[in-house]
């Protein structure tokens, strides 16, 4: 039984996979075809984005499917976006572009047609079978008798009882068969499609490399992280309770001689573990926020921006938790942006949007801002601190900000969300 249900729900997956690729696949190689030819009139630098991303998402959704359905994992090496495309026209054939010369596009677009032929079969095979095997069945249990005397079973001319008997032993053993090979079919299916897209060695390469720098960065960041909480101590709590300790000696001593000077003592003493407990908090919070473990990066969003001088609007959407470093990276990332945006760009307001892509598993953050403009990653801003926190998750970082405003930072890290809710406002 558990057989058949594995056999039957391959079958069921590889049908819906079938008419989907065949009906999206030609939709987007026509589509593609066409907007890269009228490139050359104009109107393809503003369509061929738009439909390239359409395709690299249409791609996502079969790797997806592939892990989930078939466990066959296909990574992806798109080249992210570059950080200083200028706005309007010239921003959009900067992407156009970008796209061009990637050549994970290519790999995308020659998958298409592919995924029209040789996917469309594959993928559909497990339901022909099982159709094959039912039609075998049926034939034998007297669907022969409206078939006429001119039907062909396969190779086995249905002409009576004796016959029909021969297509349904036929379609039983297409049965048995199908019950073994339909799961290993539709993943046949999925490394197929994972052979095409799958980037080359190179690029696997480059990505690796990438990785390394960014695990560098992270441990030297993590060294200067250590470095300011050893100075924060040292300057702050610790020499406020070394001076507490020191007054409190000195109450001990005059408790019996100098009352008075005693009790002022201890006032001092009070105020400095007031003092000092108070820096511990913010301490800790800029290691980790309370909020953000107890209540996840919504909340903590949110709480920030409270904190904020500036008005800030929030507005959060995601329908669950995240691993615990990706929300502590998303969160500090999301406090330097609006702490340069508080410090350098003269803001009125600030608009903050936190929300999860599903379809590209991305967790993307925007923040924009009415001020003055002019934030270059490469002046030392901060934001390249904010790249490289978030190249060690793999993310990116998008910086529109012309002379004049207004400034629009987009952070993405790929992520997974867990089944824990979170509210959105």
């Amino acid at each position: 039984m558990r057989k058949f249900r594995e056999a039957l729900m391959a079958a069921g997956r590889g049908l819906y996979v079938a008419v989907v690729s065949l009906a999206g696949s030609i939709a987007l190689l026509v589509l593609s075809v066409l907007s890269i030819g009228f490139i050359a009139l104009g109107v393809g630098v503003l369509t061929t984005p738009v439909v390239l991303g359409a395709v690299r998402s249409f791609a996502e959704w079969r790797r997806t499917l592939g892990y989930d359905w078939a466990g066959v994992r296909t990574p992806s090496a798109y080249r992210p976006l570059p950080a200083d495309l200028r706005p309007g026209l010239v921003g959009q054939a900067e992407r156009c572009a970008h796209l061009l010369r990637d050549p994970a596009t290519w790999r995308d677009l020659l998958w298409l047609p592919v995924d029209m032929t040789a996917g469309f079969f594959t993928a559909a095979l497990p339901a022909v079978l099982l159709a094959f095997a039912a039609e075998g069945v049926a034939i034998a249990a007297g669907l022969w008798r409206v078939l006429g005397d001119d039907y062909w079973f396969a190779f086995i001319p249905v002409r009576g009882q004796v016959s029909a008997l021969a297509a349904g032993a036929l379609g039983l053993l297409v049965l048995a068969g199908a019950l073994r090979v339909n799961p290993a079919l539709l993943q046949a299916h999925f490394r197929m499609t994972g052979a095409v897209l799958a980037p080359s060695k190179e690029a696997l390469a480059r990505r690796v490399e990438r990785l390394s720098e960014t695990r560098h960065d992270a441990v030297d960041t993590s060294a200067a992280e250590l470095r300011r909480i050893e100075r924060d101590l040292h300057d702050g709590a610790q020499a406020r309770l070394v001076a507490m300790g020191m007054s409190l000696g000195t109450v001990e001593a005059l408790l019996e001689k100098d009352p008075e000077r005693a009790r002022k003592l201890l006032a001092t003493a009070r105020q400095d573990s007031a003092e000092a407990l108070t820096e511990l908090r913010d301490l800790v919070r800029g290691i980790h926020p309370p909020v953000l473990a107890e209540r996840g990066l919504g909340d903590a969003v949110r709480a920030l921006a409270l904190r904020m001088p500036l008005p800030v609007e929030v507005e959060v959407d995601l329908p669950g938790r995240f691993a615990a470093p990706v929300e502590s990276a998303a969160y500090f990332a999301v406090s330097e942006v609006l702490t340069n945006a508080v410090k350098h760009s003269g803001a009125e307001r600030v608009w903050l949007d936190v929300h999860h892509d599903a379809a590209s598993g991305t967790l993307r953050m925007t923040v924009t801002d009415n001020g003055r403009g002019g934030a270059d990653p490469s002046a030392g801003s901060g934001l390249a601190g904010i790249e490289r926190r978030l190249g060690t998750f793999d993310g990116i970082l998008a910086v529109s900000s012309p002379a004049g405003g207004p400034t629009l930072v987009t952070m993405e890290l790929p992520c997974v969300l867990s089944s824990q809710k979170t509210s959105s406002s």
